[in-house]
């Protein structure tokens, strides 16, 4: 009997060893491929003449437009700058990168490809993070050198940019989702999203100076929370509690990334069955 025992325990214990590893080699293999996608898109759309306006130019622009009009520094400006920054700059490879690949047709050998459909969702947004992170380093150098802004909490400031970044990649790729070969199409359909966002997350208006119904409305956007927490590294000061942000964030990327998926999910359905 007692041996009986010792075999179940040791065949119990093969087992979780066996699927531990199947874990293991299936997240590899999902980290592998989300990378190569990622770093395709960086090696082919990070040059785009509409990547480099609505990336850098355009959040640019709006940052100029609003600030001219304050009679203030440009330190305490850099916080918005940054937030805007992110905004634009994350949700612009995807919107781009997904509609030339449905055109060229190469869209549909990564989904006729040995690889789930998080990794290629992953993969699309990885792309327009890291393109996103280092275009936030400039108004981030600019603040430090030229304008001497002090950081309170620098590793706060970097989990902020991180979360926030990722958090419009999927957006970006959400939107992407869309049956389209025209990148002007998805653009367009973004910017109704991402102009008004602007506007009620605080970034030139703070909340607390916004009507009732604006306080409410902010609060359904994620960049309320990514500036918040990106006001709170720089100045110590926040509406929320960081904790908060940091748990709204990864909500609001949990809801992009399902959805992206979900879509993306459907399209290859449609596709497929079209083919055959």
């Amino acid at each position: 009997m007692s041996s009986l025992l010792v075999f179940s325990v040791q065949v119990m214990e093969s087992m979780r060893s066996i699927n531990h590893a199947r874990w293991i080699k299936h997240l590899s293999c999902g980290i592998s491929a989300a990378w190569a996608i990622a770093k395709k898109d960086m090696l082919i759309y990070y040059f785009k003449p509409h990547v480099i306006v609505s990336g850098i130019i355009f959040p640019l622009v709006m940052f100029l437009v609003f600030a001219i009009g304050k009679n203030t520094s440009p330190g305490p400006l850099i916080p918005g700058l940054i937030s805007i920054t992110l905004l634009f700059s994350v949700s612009s490879i995807e919107p781009v990168s997904i509609p030339i690949e449905r055109q060229v047709k190469t869209f549909e050998r990564l989904l006729a490809a040995p690889i789930s459909l998080y990794s290629l969702v992953v993969g699309e947004s990885l792309s327009g993070f890291f393109y996103s992170l280092g275009i936030a380093c400039f108004p981030l150098v600019i603040g430090i050198i030229f304008s001497s802004t002090p950081i309170a909490n620098t590793l706060l400031l970097v989990i902020s940019m991180m979360l926030t970044a990722f958090c419009f990649a999927t957006l970006g790729t959400l939107f992407a989702a869309y049956p389209t070969e025209n990148g002007g199409e998805v653009m367009s359909m973004l910017n109704t999203v991402r102009l008004p966002l602007i506007f009620i997350s605080g970034v030139f208006v703070p909340i607390s100076s916004m009507s009732h119904i604006g306080q409410e409305i902010a609060l359904i956007s994620p960049l309320t929370y990514g500036n918040d927490m990106i006001e709170y590294a720089y100045t110590g000061k926040t509406l929320f509690s960081p904790f908060l942000d940091v748990i709204l964030l990864v909500i609001f990327i949990l809801i992009f990334q399902i959805t992206a998926n979900y879509l993306t999910c459907i399209l290859m359905n449609e596709k497929f069955q079209n083919i055959y």
